[in-house]
């Protein structure tokens, strides 16, 4: 892989003088006056009086059912703070771009203009019926928690922050894997979390979803453990996984710990830090482009760890792409109405599973290896391995039907297979 340079990727944006990453592909055929009556007008007049009756009928003469919009307000963008809603395009292009790669899912970018959280909320109620699911992203907190939960509550599709739950869904997979090897029960250990922002907390949720006990999370920020009656830097979604009544440092908090996720910054772990940990740590310094410690430092302070960062140059990459395009991919051919817990959950264990299974030729040869099994150097799949959809979109499909949040139901060989065909995988 060659670095990636300033150069390099602006040229990337601009190649063949076609700005940008997408575009729109008709699907119907538009080559005669034929074709032309039916698609506009007399002949589009037939399907917009049907989804006047009946709203539903949107997903059948339209690709609301495959159209998903990537929304932002530009407030946190990568690891590169606030730059403004326009400044956040390329992101968002780049998202539009790998929903249709990995999933073939339609996705149109839009960036908001504001910071206020009720304009966002007011744009995206207004505009949402057109879409099958809405991919909020690069929203900070604490208003992130508060625009999906009311955005949620007033649209009947998707409304899934992907900062927040795409983490938590790759982390529960590496999590549950990591301690499969390392014999530990989930019930029994320490977390303790650098960085208490959107992806920490929503991370932490999840975690309590699936089974570790709430008081055996430790979170810290750039303030110290986050404690029982502290003024600082708190909101009610940080409160709930707040420990002890007095100030404590990273430092302190880390001593013994099981598993370690860092959500925060660069270079704040110590090889030294790291020592403290119990026996087989898991160790997820997850900041980006650089990580809370570097991973050849991890590794040699901790060879009994296992390791994964968000770089695709080292093991145990822990990337967002093995969920977002899947969840909605699944959740859009069941119409859902929401993405919930349990759809969550089956995502991480969607994962979790593919992850034993052998790695096929075309997955080594993308990463140029000759040999790649489940263990301490691949405890999650590979983001280009592409048996990720046929395993979680149909765990996260069953889930919506079993949870009473699909609108239709599917038969789930049947539906396999179609995506097979969908994605040229037969």
């Amino acid at each position: 892989m060659s670095p990636i340079t300033k150069e390099a990727a602006l040229e990337y944006h601009k190649l063949n003088g076609l700005p940008g990453k997408i575009s729109v592909t008709p699907t119907k055929p538009l080559d005669t006056q034929q074709d032309l009556g039916l698609a506009y007008t007399p002949g589009v007049a037939y399907p917009v009086l049907e989804i006047e009756k009946d709203p539903n009928l949107a997903y059948e003469y339209t690709d609301k059912g495959n159209l998903v919009a990537v929304i932002t307000n530009g407030t946190a963008i990568l690891g590169l703070g606030d730059r403004g809603a326009l400044a956040s395009k390329p992101v968002m292009e780049g998202k539009s771009v790998l929903f249709k790669k990995f999933a073939d899912l339609d996705s149109i970018d839009i960036e908001v203009n504001t910071h206020d959280p009720e304009k966002v909320i007011a744009v995206v109620e207004a505009i949402g019926s057109s879409f099958g699911g809405i991919n909020l992203e690069d929203i900070k907190s604490p208003e992130c928690f508060y625009i999906e939960k009311i955005l949620q509550s007033k649209l009947d599709i998707p409304v899934f922050h992907d900062d927040q739950h795409g983490t938590a869904i790759i982390l529960g997979a590496a999590l549950l894997n990591a301690l499969e090897i390392s014999g530990k029960k989930i019930d029994q250990i320490k977390i303790v979390f650098s960085g208490a922002g959107a992806a920490a907390l929503a991370s932490a949720y999840h975690f309590v979803k699936i089974g570790v006990p709430r008081e055996n999370i430790w979170m810290c920020d750039i303030k110290g453990l986050v404690y029982h009656g502290r003024k600082e830097e708190m909101f009610p979604e940080k409160e709930f996984f707040a420990q002890g009544d007095r100030p404590a440092t990273l430092t302190e908090v880390i001593d013994g710990a099981d598993v370690f996720i860092g959500l925060s910054v660069a270079n704040i772990v110590t090889p030294e830090m790291l020592k403290r940990m119990g026996a087989s740590p898991v160790i997820f310094p997850m900041a980006n482009p650089d990580p809370e410690i570097k991973f050849d430092l991890a590794r040699e302070a901790r060879p009994d760890a296992m390791i994964g960062t968000g770089r695709s140059d080292f093991p145990n990459q822990i990337n967002n792409l093995l969920g977002f395009p899947f969840i909605f991919r699944g959740a859009l051919d069941v119409r859902a109405s929401a993405i919930n817990d349990e759809m969550k959950i089956a995502a991480s264990n969607a994962l979790s599973k593919l992850t034993k299974e052998p790695v096929p030729q075309d997955v080594l040869k993308a990463y140029g290896l000759e040999h790649l099994e489940f263990g301490r150097d691949y405890i999650v799949p590979k983001p280009l391995d592409r048996r990720v959809c046929l395993w979680e979109a149909p765990a996260v499909a069953q889930a919506a039907m079993e949870s009473g949040v699909a609108r239709i139901q599917v038969d789930l060989e049947d539906y396999r297979d179609q995506l097979k065909k969908r994605l040229n995988l037969e």
